[in-house]
């Protein structure tokens, strides 16, 4: 005789009962009798051949693999709620759910304005933002986990929909009591021969701090590659070397009178170049150039301040 099936109502069930711990309020959260409960969750562990649930009167404690079950039920649950949302959204507006990928050397310093603005003007959206490097987001893309991404242009692929968004510039750094720091603007001449501080291969800024130190004579140093931003930033204050560091973050993270200042190159433009990309299949290209277009607009913002 075969097992009985699993259902979703049986994966709802424990995923409240879990959340109680008590049969009876977990029966009285999804509106049935508490006999009507405690039969589905034994069904559930008839059709699993396990254990899930120590009784104890009306209380329930999960067993080990209650507690396994029940973490893959809630995924379940979630998962099937953002494909409730998303078939429910309107497609050409803001609504339902978006799942976001954001860049870790952009998303601090412009996204926490973008998710601010989108509440605001949005509340019925619900918002998903997980930051990650270029090619992983563009993965995660791929593999449907994004909706959207906040990249760093180029993007490659003829299934992408990309709209660039803005022109970020990028600023030497270095420390305060460097001869350089005496200057408002920085000749390319003056960088020659120094050392030039660089992030991981992983971030395409390490494409645009190579071709800087090749087309000023600057060492790029290889021995050690920042994780992150700030992590640059600190070994450029401590006169380890010079930094290419993005404007926005720039604004957001260095005073007057940190031990980091910037400066501009003169004569040449450094800047990054920004998009949001999303599948062509995704079906949503009207919404997703709405958030385009409030993207820019918050941008403009904060590079006019």
């Amino acid at each position: 005789m075969a097992a009985p099936a699993v259902t979703l109502r049986q994966l709802h069930y424990l995923a409240e009962l879990a959340a109680t711990g008590h049969f009876r309020r977990a029966a009285e959260r999804v509106g049935v009798t508490q006999p009507s409960l405690s039969a589905q969750i034994a069904l559930l562990e008839q059709a699993l051949g396990v254990k899930l649930i120590e009784r104890g009167g009306t209380t329930a404690v999960l067993t080990p693999v209650g507690r396994e079950v029940t973490d893959r039920a809630q995924r379940i649950l979630a998962d099937l709620q953002a494909l409730i949302d998303s078939a429910r959204s309107d497609p050409d507006g803001l609504s339902g759910t978006l799942r976001i990928g954001v860049s870790p050397t952009l998303g601090p310093y412009l996204m926490p304005h973008i998710v601010a603005r989108l509440h605001r003007e949005h509340p019925e959206l619900k918002l998903h933002v997980r930051e990650g490097t270029p090619e992983d987001m563009v993965r995660d893309l791929a593999a449907g986990l994004h909706d959207v991404v906040l990249a760093q242009l180029p993007v490659v692929g003829e299934e992408y929909m990309i709209h660039r968004l803005f022109r970020e510039p990028l600023l030497i750094a270095m420390a305060s009591d460097d001869p350089l720091a005496r200057e408002a603007a920085l000749d390319p001449a003056a960088l020659a021969g120094r050392s030039l501080l660089t992030l991981s291969p992983r971030y395409k800024m390490t494409d645009q701090i190579i071709a800087l130190g090749e087309a000023v004579g600057a060492k790029v140093l290889r021995d050690y590659e920042g994780t992150s931003l700030d992590a640059i930033r600190q070994m450029a204050g401590m006169g380890m070397g010079l930094a290419l560091l993005p404007a926005l973050y720039v604004r957001s993270e260095i005073r007057e009178g940190d031990e980091v200042v910037t400066r501009p190159l003169k004569g040449r433009s450094l800047h990054r170049d920004l998009g949001l990309v999303w599948r062509k299949s995704a079906g949503r290209s009207p919404a997703f150039y709405k958030l385009a277009e409030l993207i820019t607009e918050v941008w403009k913002g904060r590079a006019a301040r």
